[in-house]
């Protein structure tokens, strides 16, 4: 075996099914029932259109500015899948530009994540299919390898393992674990349902500030008479 030169099998991965509904909230609200401890960092940004991602990972690691296992990766997907790339953050090559984007879309995939940087970024922006990245450059990419498909990668301390479930929208992008999405999807749309209620309110002006002047002074806050 040639050590950060593989490429793995997926032994799990969330539905797509299960996926789909994610889209029904926002990833902010999926991120408040997570207790906020999961980010990809501000600076992976949305470079598409527009338009919710969600979809199981498939995952690439690979060496800043060469983009040879994001290619295998592009034709290994499927339908559905999210390809999710660790190139280090950084910016100087892109991984990617407007014609792996075709390929993307014929193949089905739901989205693509870089954490790293994109090309032809114009004709990207006109396209439905979920983009994110961290910078924009017009310098192309390499294809010498090395690097790894399906195995956990981090995107700036975010832990994003085969399978796992991606979803982003105009906030970011998120990871929710397979083993707890179930579980995390039943608390966002509870939560969602309460922000929503509590929308109404706002825009009536019924909404109850009692409870965040009593927050303040149990920490201590002085109100002057």
């Amino acid at each position: 075996m040639n050590i950060g030169f593989q490429v793995l099998n997926r032994k799990q991965s969330v539905t797509l099914e299960l996926a789909q509904r994610f889209k029904e909230v926002p990833v902010s609200t999926v991120s408040d029932s997570m207790n906020r401890l999961t980010a990809a960092g501000s600076n992976l940004r949305p470079m598409h259109r527009g338009g919710p991602l969600a979809g199981p990972a498939l995952t690439v690691r690979t060496r800043p500015g060469d983009n040879l296992m994001v290619h295998l990766a592009l034709d290994l997907a499927e339908p559905g899948d999210v390809v999710v790339v660790d190139a280090g953050g950084d910016t100087t090559n892109a991984i990617m530009g407007e014609l792996m984007v075709m390929h993307a879309l014929k193949q089905g995939i739901a989205g693509i994540v870089i954490n790293g940087a994109i090309r032809d970024s114009a004709a990207i922006k006109e396209q439905d299919l979920p983009v994110y990245a961290v910078g924009i450059t017009h310098r192309g990419p390499y294809k010498d390898g090395p690097g790894e498909i399906n195995v956990p990668i981090s995107l700036n301390g975010m832990t994003v393992r085969p399978g796992d479930l991606i979803i982003g929208d105009d906030d970011g992008v998120l990871a929710v674990p397979l083993e707890e999405a179930e579980m995390v999807l039943e608390a966002a749309i509870a939560k969602n349902a309460k922000e929503l209620e509590a929308a109404v309110e706002f825009q009536a002006g019924t909404s109850d500030r009692n409870p965040i002047r009593a927050r303040a002074e149990k920490l201590g806050a002085f109100f002057e008479a």
